[in-house]
């Protein structure tokens, strides 16, 4: 019997063994999917928290709901993978588990202890994150009682899971501000690694004429050097300076550890592979997934769903001896919330950024491409339950994994 090994139950390991099953023949194949913790969380939700949107409970259900029949879930840290020896070693018992084709889904995880000062005393005081499910419940108590004053988002390093929240995040506290009645007291400054808003020049200019509009101040390039808590600033590479009253910081995104005790990944943690296949260039039996994966596209749900899409027939072509087909293209689509009941849409892939126009039907949509509209926010909503109830599950959606360009039109 042949057996399939995935490590990691998050969005895209939990994904890739629910079509897997459904896929491979169950008398010929075994699946089991390693992950240490035993509950999932829904990432994109996080961003509502602080603004009272979204409780624990909406974000939150147990990993072995999703995990299918038939597929072995075992609940222990990872303590290295021998891809030479085709096993992965468990912390918990030592134990080894062999396998036949290994899937990496390990995900990406904050590290604010990368960053001098970060997480020094004023961590969860005047120092915030909304990136961990603890982060963003601190920071909606802070916001409950907080009187305004200057308040930087600052991103790191790039790449992030999500490259659109802060921006979202940002948005949103001009409008949670607004209703609050303390807009005219709070300074918003958005403090980015970027030359602007975003990373695609079209859907920059769009986005940071947005934040122009609300009032945020941009301050690009600025590459964080340390944080310092006493004087309340935080301080670039160049010596630039930013004061504080709050700062929400969006840390360094790492790999998980075990990629580095493995020796199979970048500087971050992150593992090569090709970017169309998802096949390791080193081990042809190994393959990345999600935000586990160093592929030069976003660390998003969308990009895991239509990786994974594109994965499950080819990994069926594979397992039979066939070489693997270049069927992604890095296809990614995210709603951006824009605060005051309304969201835009972006949809790209590796050689087309973000255009205007409608998606998914051209001039029907019912999604605006690069425009603010009511229907883009319902639908950032409405993506929780879709998360939920069908990605998670492996359920095909009626979309094309691969971009289409109907619909969109240059600008």
């Amino acid at each position: 019997m042949k057996k399939l090994l995935i490590l990691g139950a998050g969005t895209a390991g939990t994904m890739v063994a629910n079509r897997m099953r459904r896929l491979l023949e169950e008398s010929e194949w075994h699946i089991t999917i390693v992950d240490q913790d035993e509950t999932h969380y829904y990432q994109p939700g996080f961003l509502f928290i602080p603004f009272g949107m979204y409780s624990k409970n909406d974000v939150v259900k147990p990993k072995r709901d999703f995990i299918p029949k038939g597929v072995e879930f075992i609940v222990a840290p990872l303590e290295r993978i021998e891809p030479d020896k085709n096993r992965v070693q468990l912390g918990k018992d030592g134990r080894y588990l062999y396998y036949d084709f290994l899937v990496i889904a390990t995900g990406t995880q904050t590290q604010p202890d990368q960053t001098p000062g970060l997480r020094e005393h004023e961590w969860y005081k005047s120092i915030f994150d909304f990136y961990t499910i603890e982060g963003a419940r601190a920071l909606a108590k802070h916001l409950r009682t907080w009187q305004g004053g200057r308040m930087v988002v600052n991103i790191v390093e790039n790449p992030i899971k999500c490259p659109v929240a802060p921006l979202e995040f940002t948005m949103l506290a001009d409008w949670f501000f607004h209703e609050q009645g303390l807009r005219d007291r709070v300074e918003l400054i958005y403090a980015t690694p970027l030359p602007g808003a975003f990373t695609k020049p079209i859907a920059s200019k769009h986005l940071g004429a947005i934040l122009e509009r609300k009032g945020v101040k941009v301050e690009p390039e600025f590459l964080i050097e340390r944080v310092d808590p006493d004087a309340k600033k935080i301080v670039s590479y160049d010596e630039r300076e930013i004061a504080y009253d709050l700062l929400v910081t969006i840390p360094l995104n790492m790999g998980n550890a075990v990629i580095a005790r493995s020796g199979m990944g970048d500087e971050l943690n992150y593992v090569a592979v090709d970017p169309y296949t998802f096949v390791s260039p080193r081990y042809p039996n190994v393959f990345a997934l999600g935000d586990a994966a160093a592929l030069p596209t976003s660390k998003a749900g969308s990009v895991a769903h239509f990786a994974v899409d594109c994965f499950a027939e080819n990994f069926l072509r594979y397992a039979d001896g066939l070489e693997m087909l270049p069927t992604f293209d890095g296809h990614a689509n995210c709603f951006i919330e824009s605060g005051f009941g309304k969201g835009l849409l972006i949809d790209f892939n590796y050689e087309t950024e973000p255009l205007p126009g409608m998606y998914p039907l051209p001039g029907v949509g019912p999604f605006a491409l690069l425009q603010e509209s009511e229907a883009n926010h319902w639908g950032k909503l409405m993506f929780r339950w879709m998360y939920w109830n069908i990605l998670l599950k492996g359920q095909e959606l009626p979309l094309p994994a691969r971009m289409t360009m109907a619909g969109k039109w240059k600008n």
